[in-house]
């Protein structure tokens, strides 16, 4: 395999492990964010794993094009998967290529995780929001000192509207 094709894609799959790790710092981020309560950072952060995500489709574009020309000189078809550039590749490429290859599906599998995660807390802020605003005509639920659930008239409310 020519070294010089396999270096340049060793270079682009770096960058994009880097990118990748940022992303997942992103969305942990955006997880205490938003398990705090405080609504004020919501949308910064939102905005930060998007542009992190949108750095990472234009590196998957130039690891596309790296790959190809990767494969171009074993005679392996375009769009070749790491595991395949890997086993045709001399060494030490070959080890490299799998490390690198091991290195993005743990951290595809972490954000995974941690996107589902965000998902699950969007839907809990979502259905609290909505729960809010299905209360706000309705009597206030509160509790007596006996611990039972008493309905007192409608009261104002105060609604963040930051959601």
């Amino acid at each position: 395999m020519g070294a010089g094709h396999v270096e340049k894609l060793t270079w682009v799959l770096w960058r994009e492990r880097e990118l990748l790790e940022g992303l997942l710092y992103r969305l942990e981020l955006e997880e205490l964010v938003m398990s705090s309560g405080r609504t004020r950072w919501i949308a910064a952060s939102a905005r930060d794993v998007e542009e992190a995500a949108r750095q990472i489709r234009e590196v998957e574009v130039l690891r596309a094009v790296a790959a190809d020309e990767a494969a171009e000189t074993v005679g392996l078809s375009p769009n070749p998967s790491l595991s395949a550039l890997a086993t045709a590749a001399d060494e030490p490429w070959a080890t490299i290529l799998t490390e690198h290859r091991d290195a993005l599906m743990v951290l595809s599998d972490e954000i995974i995780k941690a996107a589902a995660t965000n998902r699950g807390l969007i839907s809990s802020g979502l259905r609290a929001a909505h729960e809010t605003l299905l209360g706000l005509g309705n009597g206030a639920k509160t509790y007596t000192a006996d611990g039972a659930v008493a309905v007192g008239q409608t009261r104002s409310a105060v609604l963040d509207r930051s959601l």
